[in-house]
């Protein structure tokens, strides 16, 4: 009672809104669009007065080649941009309800080998909905993909739009980088 009457406080204030720490300046950011035939990968690093990127491509597998190939190429091709990049943290793309089965146990296994060689360097995963990156980065959660591509290229003042699943993959991103910085009230889905 006494610490009452004299002013100090019996308990902690928390505050009502707590925000996320800002990404620092600097962080380099892994964003992966899986796909067996078209793995689309893009890497930023945050920087002002926006981010810059370092890399941004599409592992592509022929339609002749067999799925465990094809895996195998997304797998060697991540953890050599991994090696070369060393990011801090991949954001990948959450699944999606595919119609066919066929075609969503093949989304699957590419996410698979993606995720394994990512885990293998210790990185921090985070997933986030392509109806999120689409609503984030163009404003229309169903968006096609050349709108997300001009979108990207604006935002990353790159020359040209990227191929279309490494625009995604830069989109993915870049969603992660601006949800990090801004008073988030969910947080990010980890991995």
């Amino acid at each position: 009672m006494k610490e009452r009457v004299d002013g100090k406080p019996t308990r902690e204030i928390l505050p009502i809104i707590t925000r996320h720490p800002s990404p620092a300046t600097g962080q380099i950011i892994l964003g992966v669009d899986p796909s067996l035939r078209g793995t689309g990968f893009g890497i930023i690093q945050l920087a002002k007065p926006f981010p810059q990127t370092l890399a941004h491509d599409t592992i592509s597998c022929p339609t002749t080649w067999e799925r465990s190939r094809c895996l195998l190429k997304i797998s060697q091709t991540l953890c050599q941009a991994i090696e070369k990049y060393r990011p801090t943290v991949c954001v990948i793309e959450g699944l999606f309800y595919a119609q066919n089965l066929q075609t969503a146990l093949i989304m699957g296994e590419a996410r698979g080998a993606a995720l394994a060689a990512i885990a293998e360097f210790g990185i921090e995963i985070f997933e986030i909905a392509p109806r999120k990156v689409k609503q984030a980065i163009v404003g229309y959660g169903a968006a096609q993909k050349s709108a997300v591509a001009k979108m990207v290229q604006r935002l990353l003042n790159l020359s040209k739009p990227p191929a279309p699943d490494a625009a995604d993959a830069l989109a993915l991103a870049l969603t992660h980088a601006r949800e990090n910085s801004r008073f988030n009230l969910t947080p990010l889905k980890k991995i």
